[in-house]
């Protein structure tokens, strides 16, 4: 099922996708990042998908990965219309994790993004889970999620600079210093309960 899930998203995108591949039934289709809200509808209300939960979404940096190795994990068509190949893919992916409870299959999306602020549509629209999974990749990699309802920290205080998952993020930096005074308040409330 896993090939007629990528045949399908290719029959009616055509355009839209970069590459595929499947490996032991897990099947992955990598979008060009103007189409993934719309190839993503399509296989949520599509009955031949029926993807009905999004399952996860994070995010990965490749900067200094091997382009041989960036192949294997994302592979793409030769004649994809965003020009994508393997030597020049771009330095993050978003990744989601699509599955459907009636028909019992799953399919993972990926999009490749660049630039000093890579950025991406959300898809809280599509499935309101999205919310917290792209907070946690935008505050984590620092892919930007487009239109999202509440884009802010999740993990770390919103004072934090950088994005501590970035592969040239420097360990030996420091941040900056936030006071807590209401720590102390909720500490001196817990003992007079």
């Amino acid at each position: 099922m896993s090939s007629a899930l990528i045949q399908l998203v290719r029959d009616n995108f055509p355009t839209a996708v970069v590459g595929s591949h499947e490996n032991q039934g897990d099947a992955c289709v990598l979008l060009g990042p103007d189409k993934l809200v719309e190839v993503c509808t399509f296989l949520r209300d599509d009955p031949r998908a029926a993807f009905d939960m999004l399952v996860m979404v994070t995010a990965a940096d490749y900067l200094d990965f091997p382009a041989e190795y960036r192949a294997v994990a994302s592979p793409v068509d030769e004649d994809n219309a965003y020009g994508v190949r393997a030597d020049n893919m771009p330095r993050y992916e978003a990744v989601y994790a699509l599955l459907s409870l009636t028909k019992r299959h799953r399919l993972r999306i990926k999009v490749a993004v660049d630039g000093p602020e890579p950025s991406v549509p959300s898809l809280c629209d599509v499935w309101p889970a999205a919310n917290w999974g792209e907070r946690e990749a935008w505050d984590m990699v620092g892919i930007k999620f487009e239109n999202h309802p509440d884009l802010r920290r999740i993990l770390l205080y919103e004072e934090f600079e950088g994005h501590p998952l970035r592969k040239d993020y420097d360990l030996r930096g420091y941040q900056p210093l936030i006071d807590m005074p209401h720590l102390a308040e909720y500490a001196d409330h817990a003992r007079h309960r």
